[in-house]
């Protein structure tokens, strides 16, 4: 039997901060989805949307995704809450963010729902966000440069075989900062958390490199150990 309550209730939402990594380029890239209903209709803003009555917050995070940028399989954590009373000039809402790490062009994103347009953004060069949006982003920078150097979470932004090139330039894109290659290809292959796949790069114009894979079940093993993962 439904409750009524005394006093009125904050509305919830979820918005998930969408980061891919574009080795081409060299940079961290953001999903975006263009509003297509007010507030704020033709503007960009981060894919997400209300809670529903009976939902968790894990679920509705993955259907918002599912929904308005048409993404299924990406590593998703909550971030943080936002509740300032007028960050929705709608009503007072309170959104739970996530933050999520896809590999770029593993799935194709479109605009569906309430969203007319997704879109991959340099990280560096996002158009005007809707709401406090950039906050969000902002939030989610912050935790992604500091938790990928004690989680293997960066390997989520990778293809699933790669060069040690490859992987330190991820880091340095990352962290914004150039590491010494000697000091990082020590560490990482002490780690134990790569496997030699045996094969190495295919057409390319330099000496081709030897491709690594992560070995998740070694990870788990050394986690068990006691094991600390750190770049």
């Amino acid at each position: 039997m439904p409750y009524t309550y005394e006093f009125a209730r904050p509305a919830l939402t979820v918005d998930c901060v969408v980061f891919a990594h574009d080795p081409g380029e060299g940079e961290l890239r953001l999903l975006l989805v263009r509003r297509a209903l007010p507030p704020f209709a033709g503007a960009w803003a981060l894919p997400g949307g209300f809670v529903r009555v009976g939902e968790s917050l894990d679920a509705a995070a993955r259907r918002e995704l599912v929904e308005e940028a048409g993404l299924d399989k990406v590593y998703l954590e909550q971030l943080y809450s936002f509740g300032e009373p007028h960050r929705d000039p709608r009503e007072h809402v309170v959104t739970v963010a996530y933050y999520a790490l896809v590999r770029l062009g593993a799935e194709e994103v479109h605009g569906a729902t309430d969203a007319s347009d997704a879109a991959w953004f340099a990280l560096s060069d996002l158009p005007p966000l809707a709401f406090d949006h950039q906050r969000i982003v902002d939030v989610a920078e912050r935790r992604l440069r500091a938790k990928v150097r004690y989680e293997p979470i960066g390997f989520e932004l990778l293809p699933p075989t790669f060069t040690l090139s490859q992987l330190q330039r991820l880091y340095e894109v990352i962290l914004g900062q150039e590491l010494d290659k000697r000091n990082f290809r020590k560490k990482i292959l002490a780690s134990e958390v790569l496997a030699d796949t045996g094969d190495v790069q295919k057409d390319v114009a330099h000496r081709a490199a030897r491709l690594y894979r992560f070995d998740e079940r070694a990870y788990r093993r050394l986690q068990k150990r006691g094991f600390h993962f750190e770049v």
